[in-house]
Formats: C-alpha cells, sequence, structure tokens
C-alpha cells in the first residue's frame, strides 16, 4: 500500500561538476519528493533540469552530496540497471522507439528481462496501448505513426514494468501543440489513475503548471519550490 507521506527522492547539497570544475551543473541542490506527487522542473536550456533527472534516474551520479532513493542511496546501489528496470519509466523527448519493431513489440521490450511468458507480455502491452488509446495501432511500425502517436507508444512502453517513478524530459519537446496538450492530458491522467509519482523536466511554465509543485531551476540552483504561481 502506497503512503502519501513517504519520501521517495531526498537531495542534500548535490552538486555536479564538468571540466576539471570549469562547469558547474548543479551547484547545491537540496529537495524532498514525496510518494504520488507531480513535481515539474522547471527552467531555461542549461539550468541543469536534465542533469538532475538524470541523477534521479541513475543515469549520472553527482560530484559531491547525497541523493537517496526511499532511503537508499543510489550512489551506492550495487546494480543501478536493475533499480532502473523495476522502479523507474524513463519517458524522453526524442521516444526511443526501436524502428523495425511494431508498437505492440516496442512496448514489450522492457518485459523481456522479467519471467513473463509471452501471453502474458503481450496482453500486458495490448492492455496498455488501449490505455493510451492506440490499440488499433498495434501493428505499425514507427514510421507509420504520427509524432504524437509515437510518444503515446513511448509512455505505455514506461509504464510496461509497473514503476514507482516516472522520469519524464521534455515529453512534449519535439510535438505540435494539439499533440503536445494530448501527451500532457495524458500524463495528468496516468498520474491520477495509478497514484505513481511523476517527475517532469520542462522548460514551457503552462506545462509547469499541471503539477502540484514546481522546483525552478536558474543557473544550477533550486530557486523556487512550491505551488505552481498563475
Amino acid at each position: 500500500m502506497k503512503n502519501s507521506n513517504t519520501c521517495v527522492y531526498e537531495a542534500v547539497a548535490l552538486k555536479k561538476e564538468y571540466e576539471g570544475g570549469h562547469v558547474q551543473a548543479l551547484r547545491g541542490v537540496d529537495f524532498r519528493i514525496d510518494e504520488g506527487e507531480f513535481v515539474s522542473i522547471v527552467g531555461s536550456s542549461g539550468c541543469g533540469k536534465t542533469t538532475l533527472l538524470q541523477m534521479l534516474g541513475a543515469l549520472d551520479k553527482p560530484s559531491t552530496g547525497s541523493l537517496l532513493y526511499r532511503g537508499q542511496s543510489l550512489l551506492e546501489m550495487n546494480d543501478p540497471s536493475a533499480y532502473r528496470a523495476r522502479e523507474i519509466g524513463f519517458i524522453f523527448q526524442s521516444f526511443h522507439l526501436l524502428p523495425t519493431f511494431t508498437a505492440l513489440e516496442n512496448i514489450q521490450i522492457p518485459m523481456l528481462e522479467s519471467d513473463l511468458p509471452a501471453s502474458e507480455r503481450r496482453g500486458r502491452a495490448l492492455t496498455l496501448l488501449r490505455s493510451v488509446g492506440l490499440e488499433h495501432r498495434a501493428q505499425h511500425c514507427p514510421s507509420k505513426l504520427s509524432g504524437g502517436e509515437r510518444q503515446r507508444v513511448a509512455i505505455a512502453r514506461s509504464l510496461a514494468n509497473g514503476p514507482s517513478v516516472l522520469l519524464a524530459d521534455e515529453p512534449t519537446g519535439n510535438l505540435d501543440s494539439e499533440n503536445a496538450r494530448i501527451i500532457l492530458d495524458l500524463l495528468v491522467r496516468l498520474h491520477e489513475e495509478q497514484k505513481m509519482t511523476l517527475v517532469l523536466v520542462t522548460h514551457d511554465m503552462i506545462i509547469a503548471r499541471k503539477a502540484g509543485r514546481n522546483l525552478r531551476m536558474l543557473d544550477g540552483r533550486i530557486v523556487f519550490d512550491g505551488a505552481p504561481t498563475p
């Protein structure tokens, strides 16, 4: 049973430096994200928001500071890939679908390392396609799908292993305004229905205001942490 007071992420004095300290992507970041929150990390290009999201997904490590996932240090995890596979669903700006696989097959890829039999993988993938309104496109390859449809398949794939947390990096960045609205509405609905923790990176304040909480970044620092402003 998920507890709304459970701390999912806790960061203390996170710093990330490149080129021997000449480039400072993060300059001492502190925050906490609780179970079931919808948090947007917002700011202009180069402010450190994607670097921060990559750390939450254990795709990168801080230079100094601590980052805990449910009380366990992400820096000291023995198998970060297992953490990503079991706990995290990733949604990227550029979809990352395999071009020679159908929508149904793309969604099953994260399940291939599980013990599920093929029939259950297929059934779950069809259920996920239905949840994003694309069951009728199951046998289409990405080249036959629109940008919005590809992102909806990517979202379905991100849910394949029943993740606890969804990490979305500019998920509407490659879409026109209408498809961006559809994808954002879908993410809001999935968050509400599945009660999962959603962390979304965006440069767009209109999108950021859909979240329950904004972390606004500037020059590697969090300069605002609170409810979205009108």
